[in-house]
């Protein structure tokens, strides 16, 4: 399909697309806490405690390119 293979074409979503998502997760836990009116330590405990996955995911990309897997 126009010259892009699918291995191209999955590896585009995999880092755009979820980054793309994960920063439309971080608006919504933003949005979250405005609603909630959880004030700062509300609001660093809702961040930290619903983004604790996407810290995970982005350490685990950061560990396979210096480890070159």
């Amino acid at each position: 399909m126009l010259g892009i293979s699918e291995e191209q074409l999955t590896q585009f979503g995999m880092t755009f697309g979820i980054a793309a998502f994960m920063l439309f997760m971080l608006f919504i836990i933003g949005e979250l806490a405005w609603k909630s009116k959880a004030g700062k330590t509300g609001t660093f405990i809702l961040f930290f405690v619903l983004a604790f996955g996407m810290i995970g995911f982005v350490a685990k990309i950061i560990i396979e390119k210096l480890w070159g897997i």
